[in-house]
């Protein structure tokens, strides 16, 4: 019941929806393409002129493209939801972020500290930009329902999203200062003290070969 309570009832259908298809009642007519999506209906999408007939004073957000994936400008889905700790993007001069999961194979913990990858999404181990904790709208929703810590009710949580991204770069700090530590450690230790002044000793002090001139005599004249 909490859960439900975290999450808008039209979400995981808006999340679900499929866009970019051909609007069937407007297959010959320019911008038929099926980008926007209605909160108040829940319905499948529909093009901009099906927006003009039937939705025209319901609550409509548009739907855009990046790289054959689903994204949503941040200054139209932010009035309406709390996207607090998923990553953005500036996209075409735009901030955006993605609907869902986009698929990758996952890094390891290990392979992504030798790779300087320092931020990962907390359900399908994306690599991240900033220190946020979910890639998308939908890893957030699946963070949600398993560990209930956060919400997309706008305004309730602000705070400690600010609280848990703090933590993160904080703690991605220490583990950059523990490595670059551990590094100038493993460098001393490869040469012991008694290798390092044989070392020393062993190379001989360098002097100036070259002697001062002394002040040039002439010949005597012959008489």
């Amino acid at each position: 019941m909490m859960g439900e309570m975290m999450v808008p009832p039209w979400l995981e259908s808006l999340l679900s929806t499929a866009f970019f298809t051909i609007c069937s009642r407007h297959r010959d007519t320019p911008r038929n393409e099926c980008n926007m999506y209605c909160l108040d209906c829940m319905d499948d999408a529909f093009c901009f002129y099906c927006r003009s007939s039937r939705h025209k004073d319901h609550l409509v957000i548009q739907i855009r493209r990046s790289s054959y994936h689903d994204v949503v400008r941040v200054a139209e889905i932010q009035k309406v939801l709390d996207i607090s700790g998923v990553q953005t993007y500036v996209i075409n001069s735009a901030r955006v972020l993605f609907l869902n999961e986009r698929p990758q194979p996952k890094i390891s913990s290990s392979s992504s500290s030798s790779k300087g990858v320092s931020y990962l999404c907390e359900i399908c181990s994306r690599s991240l930009l900033d220190p946020f904790r979910f890639c998308s709208l939908g890893c957030k929703l699946v963070g949600i329902r398993k560990k209930g810590d956060t919400s997309f009710v706008v305004g309730s949580n602000t705070k400690n999203e600010e609280e848990a991204m703090k933590q993160r770069r904080e703690g991605i700090t220490a583990t950059r200062l523990a490595s670059k530590q551990q590094g100038d450690d493993e460098e001393l230790r490869e040469r012991s003290p008694q290798e390092m002044y044989t070392s020393s000793a062993s190379t001989p002090p360098h002097f100036n070969s070259r002697r001062r001139k002394g002040i040039p005599h002439r010949a005597p004249f012959a008489s």
